[in-house]
C-alpha cells in the first residue's frame, strides 16, 4: 500500500511537472511558424520557458493543477479499495510536496480543503483487462479551459448545422471562436459525437490521452480532425488570443451510438498545458512513461 502510494505521488510529481513531449514538440514548431516580434511568438516562447523551469524544479506548469482524472486498469475482480486509498494519499502527499496546488474547494461555501481531496475529487476510473499486474493514466485538467468546454445539440439553427460531418465541423469551429484566447490557448480539442450528455463529456476528455501525432484509425473522424485544426489555425486567434498561426495543437475525436431523438457533439477543451502521465505496476517491475498511452489496451 505504502509503496503503490509512493508510485502515484511521484506518478502526480510528473504529470504537473514535466509536459509531455509530444505537446512540447507541438509548441516548438509553432514557435517556429509564429513572425518573430510578435505577441504570438513572445507567448509561446515564454510557455517554452516556463516549461523547462517548471520540469528543473519538479514545480507546477500552472498555478491552477486541475481536476485530476484517473483510469486504473487491472485484472478483473481485483479489489480497488486498497487502490483508491493509495490515490488519495498520493493526492494528499503531491499537495504537500507542492507538486500540486490546493485547489480544490467546495461548492457554495469556497472553502478550501487544502489537499485536493473532496466530494468527487480525485476523479477515479477503474477498468478491468486481462493483462496482469496494473496500468494507471491520470489527466490534470484546470478550470480556465475547462470553462470553454461545451455541447451541442444538432440540429443547430443557428449555425445552421445538421445532423452530419458538416454540421459536426460547424460545431467545432464555433467553439474555438467562441473560446477566443480564453482557456490559455493554443488549445486541444477532444470531440465526443453522438452519446448521452454525460457519455459524450467522459468520451471528449478521454480523447486527451491521444498523442497529438496520431492518426485517426476512422477515415471520416481522421479528415475532420486535419481540417478542422487546419481551418481554427486560419481564425488568427492566436496564442493567448494575441493573434496568429496557433490557435489549436491538436483536435482528436470519437463516436458514440445516440438515441434517434439526440445528437450530441461534445468539445473539450484542453489548454496548451496538457498534463498526462502513465505508470504501470508489475511485481516489483515499475514503469513511468509521458504518454498515458503506454501499455493500454
Amino acid at each position: 500500500m505504502k509503496n503503490l502510494q509512493e508510485t502515484f505521488t511521484e506518478l502526480l510529481r510528473r504529470a504537473a511537472t514535466d509536459l509531455p513531449a509530444d505537446v512540447e514538440s507541438a509548441i516548438e514548431r509553432a514557435v517556429r511558424e509564429e513572425r518573430r516580434g510578435t505577441a504570438a511568438h513572445s507567448a509561446l516562447t515564454i510557455i517554452l520557458q516556463n516549461t523547462a523551469a517548471a520540469r528543473e524544479a519538479s514545480a507546477p506548469l500552472c498555478q491552477d493543477t486541475g481536476t485530476h482524472t484517473w483510469y486504473v486498469f487491472l485484472p478483473d475482480g481485483h479489489p480497488t479499495e486498497e487502490i483508491r486509498k493509495a490515490i488519495r494519499g498520493a493526492t494528499v502527499q503531491a499537495t504537500r510536496k507542492s507538486y500540486l496546488r490546493p485547489n480544490q474547494m467546495e461548492a457554495l461555501s469556497g472553502v478550501n480543503s487544502g489537499d485536493n481531496l473532496g466530494v468527487g475529487h480525485p476523479v477515479i476510473h477503474f477498468v478491468p483487462w486481462k493483462k496482469p499486474g496494473l496500468h494507471a493514466d491520470v489527466l490534470l485538467k484546470g478550470g480556465g479551459c475547462e470553462n470553454c468546454s461545451t455541447q451541442y445539440s444538432l440540429p443547430d439553427q443557428r449555425l445552421g448545422a445538421g445532423r452530419d460531418l458538416a454540421g459536426v465541423r460547424a460545431c467545432l469551429l464555433d467553439a474555438v471562436h467562441r473560446a477566443q484566447g480564453r482557456g490559455c490557448a493554443p488549445g486541444i480539442l477532444g470531440v465526443a459525437v453522438g452519446g448521452d450528455r454525460a457519455l459524450g463529456y467522459r468520451a471528449a476528455k478521454e480523447q486527451f490521452f491521444r498523442l497529438l501525432h496520431d492518426v485517426n484509425a476512422d477515415p471520416q473522424l481522421a479528415g475532420l480532425e486535419a481540417d478542422v485544426l487546419s481551418c481554427a489555425n486560419r481564425l488568427g486567434v492566436g496564442p493567448m488570443g494575441f493573434g496568429g498561426r496557433t490557435t489549436l495543437l491538436g483536435v482528436k475525436a470519437t463516436r458514440l451510438h445516440r438515441l434517434p431523438a439526440s445528437f450530441f457533439v461534445t468539445v473539450a477543451y484542453m489548454c496548451w498545458a496538457c498534463r498526462r502521465a502513465s505508470v504501470t505496476v508489475a511485481g516489483k517491475d515499475v514503469r513511468f512513461s509521458q504518454t498515458a498511452l503506454a501499455g493500454r489496451p
